[in-house]
């Protein structure tokens, strides 16, 4: 087993629903990833089984107890701060997620992600029990589950023998530190893929259009064929370059 990815949240079917499909589910077949989603409920105390409270000092909306995410983090056996493993809380003030933290993420033996919900989390949790937030953009979610199955998909899609070609995740967007040297780029989230074209070659959707494929991956000419597609990825670069 390459990775065992474990998710808790108050609602596995939906990570088992996307997580039991396609990509993800050819990456367990293989048994490459290990992806499980628990039920928080499930680890809490008390008679109804209550996950969230209000907050203390008032405000609007319930906030997720720490009890249960102990108790669930306790039985699944993970741990905070150890070498081959992470803990991770989606959060919206969490580091930003990108592809550079995909790849860091790939090379563990274990990944917990906790999805919150609710108006938040018990400050406890973040304090003692996990080893790092992690926001996968700046707008707010209903919960972190849409979150964790980002994070879920980029990182396996990364593990080795999880693609049909291997060589398709090196040559992707954001991929590849060495195409940030060869492309004088010194941000690698500022490196774009160039353009793909396939079949047909020329495509009319009507009378007086034509589409057609750039003439120059048509030539066999592998050598042009590299300098085009390099410098349309910077023509892309520059055209979708983030305001600051």
């Amino acid at each position: 087993m390459k990775i065992r990815i474990d998710i808790l949240t108050l609602f596995p079917e939906l990570i088992d629903a996307y997580a039991n499909e396609g990509m993800m589910k050819r990456a367990q077949e293989k048994k490459i990833a290990k992806i499980s989603a628990y039920q928080i409920r499930n680890f809490a105390t008390g008679k109804h089984h209550k996950v969230d409270d209000r907050p203390f000092g008032g405000g609007a909306g319930m906030v997720m107890k720490v009890e249960p995410i102990f108790y669930a983090l306790k039985t699944i056996k993970a741990k905070p701060k150890t070498a081959r493993s992470k803990i991770i809380l989606l959060s919206p003030r969490g580091t930003p997620f990108d592809q550079r933290m995909a790849e860091r993420l790939s090379k563990l033996d274990r990944l917990v992600l906790l999805c919150g919900r609710y108006e938040g989390v018990d400050e406890r949790v973040s304090k003692y029990l996990i080893d790092e937030e992690v926001s996968v953009g700046s707008f707010i979610l209903t919960g972190g589950e849409l979150g964790a199955l980002m994070i879920t998909d980029a990182v396996t899609r990364l593990l080795p023998g999880v693609l049909g070609n291997d060589e398709s995740a090196a040559h992707e967007t954001f991929s590849g530190p060495e195409k940030k040297s060869k492309l004088n780029i010194s941000n690698q989230a500022s490196y774009l893929e160039h353009p793909h074209y396939t079949r047909p070659e020329i495509f009319s959707p009507n009378a007086r259009l034509k589409w057609v494929v750039p003439k120059i991956l048509l030539s066999g000419d592998h050598k042009k064929i590299k300098a085009w597609r390099e410098k349309e990825s910077l023509k892309l670069a520059k055209k979708h370059k983030p305001s600051h």
